[in-house]
């Protein structure tokens, strides 16, 4: 379930054969694994939202 909550590029982007781009993947899945294992994705209630 916490893949699938990555971005859809880094998920095929592990499949390329440019190394750049697959090393570039492979951080990122990593990032969203270590946000999902920390509760990071939940925000704080008392956080200002900024406008978009």
């Amino acid at each position: 379930m916490t893949l699938l909550a990555a971005p859809g590029w880094a998920r095929v982007g592990l499949t390329m054969p440019d190394l750049r781009l697959h090393e570039h993947a492979a951080d990122t899945l990593a990032t969203t694994i270590i946000e999902k294992l920390r509760g990071g994705g939940v925000p704080d209630i008392n956080q200002l939202r900024l406008p978009l």
